[in-house]
């Protein structure tokens, strides 16, 4: 089940980076360079096939419960469940694409989806719902839009976002007001020198930046139809780099955040090594449960400048029999009661409109839980999806090392962009 934020990103490009062989595949099999925009109009009737990753057995009777519900609606429709496990998933997408055994509905999230909606495969399910921009939070929509494609290839289906959570001890112990964190990265440059300067040993930042870094300083990423990478043209992006590697010299990070045997901000704030870190609205029960220490330690705020999204959505096969019958019960999968009993069950939320005024999102009961919970719900109203679809695992892994490089000062910051540019073009050019 992929509940967490950050995981379900990183999963889902490295399986995509996996499945590339594949993906040249259906280059050979495709049936155009933009998504199928046949109608799904007609009788909802027939069987078809919905597929899930890695929900079963352990959701399958919410799921089942759902299909029982639907084919009550609807008694000539019929929906037959198939799960597919975590691992190789998108290989598997990917390849059942280039078979033409592509299910009617297939859980996808937005970047496994681009590759099949620039080959045909999926079907642009705006051109027979005209209510998807009332019925669904505007960025998560927006994560199923593709640039150079016109349409939109999924229905999300449920959310998640990040909050920031700060150690109150050490910002106590260090000149800082944990009730009065920063609000966005310029500030968190600043509070990590006072903390520097008051705690030597101690820290407050311990990443180094990425794509969605450089779309929050205003960098355009990617160009307008999707094709190629521009980040490094844009001298905000060195810049932001620039400001990396100085607080790193300067000591407002660990020295091992370089390294290969980085364990990430979130195990060492969980190891009370740092001071701050992004979760989902449910991590610090994790985190509590993990180190009992943070417990009444540990406060919580909206995530610095703009929030991150993360989706996960219904894609309905543009080559499907039954078109009218995939649509409808995507559609049903993903209205706002089903939507809402599975966030209910599951640490996710609903991409529904409607739902973020239910009371278990949107009312805070007096823990820090649920005020991470009440953050986050609020935060889906505006958040959008930082890191574009078409960088994959191998890519970011290949831009890492190069601001790794940068930050250390072994090469210039609008060198090791440039260098990672034309590599993650390359990869992109060749599918």
């Amino acid at each position: 089940m992929r509940t967490t934020p950050r995981p379900t990103r990183g999963r889902a490009a490295a399986l995509l980076a996996t499945a590339a062989a594949t993906a040249l595949v259906l280059t050979g099999c495709s049936s155009g360079s933009s998504g199928a925009t046949g109608g799904g109009s007609g009788k909802v009737e027939g069987t078809i096939t919905l597929q899930t990753w890695a929900l079963t057995p352990t959701y399958t009777d919410y799921l089942q419960g759902v299909i029982d519900g639907f084919e009550k609606e609807h008694p000539g429709a019929k929906v037959k469940l198939q799960d597919q496990p975590g691992d190789g998933y998108a290989d598997k997408v990917l390849s059942q694409a280039s078979s033409n055994s592509l299910p009617d509905v297939i859980n996808l999230p937005p970047d496994i989806a681009l590759p099949l909606a620039k080959r045909g495969f999926l079907q642009d399910v705006s051109k027979d719902d005209s209510g998807l921009a009332k019925t669904y939070v505007a960025g998560a929509l927006d994560s199923y839009r593709y640039k150079g494609l016109d349409g939109t290839y999924g229905y999300p289906w449920y959310l998640n976002t990040d909050v920031d959570y700060w150690n109150s001890d050490m910002f106590a112990k260090c000149g800082l007001d944990a009730n009065d964190p920063p609000k966005t990265t310029d500030e968190l440059f600043t509070q990590a020198k006072t903390m520097h300067e008051n705690c030597p040993d101690d820290y407050l930042m311990s990443r180094k930046p990425g794509l969605g870094d450089f779309t929050l300083a205003g960098v355009q990423v990617v160009n307008g139809d999707g094709t190629k990478f521009t980040f490094a043209d844009s001298s905000k992006a060195a810049d932001l780099i620039d400001r990396y590697k100085t607080a790193y010299q300067d000591g407002y990070m660990p020295s091992n955040v370089l390294n290969s045997d980085y364990l990430g901000n979130s195990t060492l704030f969980t190891q009370g090594k740092v001071a701050w870190t992004t979760g989902g609205a449910t991590a610090l029960a994790d985190m509590e449960k993990s180190n009992p220490s943070l417990e009444g330690n540990v406060t919580v705020s909206p995530a610095l400048d703009t929030p991150p999204l993360y989706v996960q959505g219904l894609s309905v096969s543009s080559k499907s029999k039954h078109l009218a019958t995939a649509e409808a019960f995507a559609q049903y999968m993903t209205n706002a009661k089903n939507q809402e009993a599975f966030a209910h069950q599951v640490n996710i939320f609903p991409s529904t409109v409607s739902s973020q005024s239910d009371p278990y999102f949107s009312k805070d009961d007096g823990t820090v839980n649920g005020k991470a919970r009440v953050l986050a719900n609020e935060a889906l109203k505006e958040a959008k999806v930082l890191n574009p679809v078409e960088a994959n695992s191998a890519m970011t892994d290949f831009l890492d090392q190069q601001i790794a490089l940068a930050m250390k000062g072994q090469v210039s910051p609008e060198k090791a962009l440039q260098t990672a540019q034309d590599k993650m073009n390359s990869l992109l050019a060749n599918g």
